[in-house]
């Protein structure tokens, strides 16, 4: 079984501040790298939040 340490919630990345684009359309924006980064975390959130339901489920299924 995976213990919690093993296994660690995702964290959300740090947003961008406001002064940190500059919106001169960059090919590389902070903004859009933060969306694709944000989508990743969401992702991996959804995935470990289904792991660890699992487990809660497991728990208690076995402890009947």
């Amino acid at each position: 079984m995976m213990q919690a340490q093993d296994d660690p919630k995702p964290q959300p990345p740090a947003e961008p501040g406001p002064d940190d684009c500059c919106h001169s359309g960059c090919t590389w924006c902070v903004l859009d790298l933060y969306y694709e980064d944000l989508e990743r975390y969401r992702t991996a959130l959804a995935a470990w939040e289904k792991r660890h339901v699992s487990e809660r489920t497991d728990k208690k299924v076995r402890r009947r």
